[in-house]
């Protein structure tokens, strides 16, 4: 199982590497906000975890203060999973986050537990 989520990591970073720069401005402004229940967001460095936010609802698009324009990143708030093990425990805070647009291997999804 965890061989074939590191793959499909490794798919989802070739085909976004593949993507023109001007083809990922249209996807990030297509999928613009996320609202939900409960996403998972995970940072990895190569195929290793590095990051895992927890107990997300809402991932938003960055906005300019004077034109109102997508910027390249989006940000929200989550508990950052320090162990891995997909449960806030005691110590573990929600903070903010952001992801940019440019270089960062991620993968978000709606947690299914």
């Amino acid at each position: 199982m965890k061989s074939s989520f590191a793959l499909f990591v490794v798919a989802i970073s070739a085909l976004t590497a593949a993507c023109t720069q001007e083809q990922q401005n249209k996807i990030s402004r297509t999928v613009q906000n996320w609202t939900g229940t409960n996403g998972v967001l995970e940072f990895y460095a190569g195929d290793k975890l590095a990051r895992r936010f927890i107990q997300i609802d809402k991932i938003s698009t960055a906005l300019g203060t004077e034109d109102n324009k997508p910027r390249s990143y989006r940000y929200g708030y989550g508990v950052l999973d320090e162990n891995f093990n997909m449960v806030a425990d005691s110590g573990e805070k929600k903070v903010y986050f952001e992801i940019s647009d440019f270089g960062s291997n991620y993968i978000f999804f709606e947690n299914p537990r």
